[in-house]
């Protein structure tokens, strides 16, 4: 995925770099904003229901382990003092205004790429911290949160990729050299241990 990289000059005559990206960039922003802003949707549409009617079962709880109402009933989620999801309808809508803008051939400068690359670090941390809490102490998975850990880590990564082979991030030759040409390898890693973990911990659920 290639990006047009420039300079313009700023207030007081300042050369301020900077990035748009690549066609294939863009809508695989657009295409993990809109996957993780239907999970969030979904999830937040169900909340309510879940409010107006404790009985309410949502359409994704399957069994004893994907069971997404036994999460949206855990303190976890409402991490923040309201529901997760809500978090989640802004902050994806924003990645799909960022592809979007990408798409008509906008280019940004180093710190709103490094700004952008802050919050899909946020998302990625904050989606292995529910990951974690998903697992290990309130033992079930929402389907849904698992399409935005999805889309979030992979945006995550090929936004990173994006800086450092712009040099916005500091790295490396090698390290350019091989976003550069493997920029799918870190995501697929880091969602198959995600997988590994999840065949692990219910091992027994899934051979029985």
């Amino acid at each position: 995925m290639t990006s047009t990289a420039g300079r313009v000059t700023g207030g007081g005559g300042a050369v301020v770099r900077t990035a748009g990206g690549s066609r294939a960039f863009a809508l695989l922003l657009v295409i993990t904003g809109a996957a993780g802003l239907l999970a969030a949707w979904v999830i937040t549409i169900d909340k309510f229901k879940l409010l107006e009617n404790p009985n309410f079962v949502p359409g994704c709880s399957l069994n004893p382990v994907v069971s997404c109402g036994n999460i949206m009933k855990s303190e976890q989620a409402s991490a923040f003092g309201f529901p997760n999801p809500m978090l989640g309808l802004v902050a994806y809508g924003i990645v799909i205004c960022v592809g979007m803008s990408l798409l008509a051939r906008a280019v940004f400068p180093r710190w709103y790429w490094l700004t952008f690359n802050a919050g899909t670090l946020f998302g990625v941390g904050f989606c292995t911290w529910l990951q974690f809490q998903s697992l290990y102490r309130i033992n079930s998975l929402c389907l849904w949160c698992c399409l935005a850990w999805v889309a979030t880590i992979i945006m995550f990564w090929y936004v990173t990729s994006f800086n450092v082979r712009n040099e916005f991030l500091p790295a490396p030759g090698w390290l350019r050299g091989f976003l550069g040409e493997f920029t799918w390898v870190p995501p697929v890693l880091h969602i198959g241990i995600i997988g590994m973990l999840i065949l692990t911990r219910w091992w027994d659920f899934w051979t029985s």
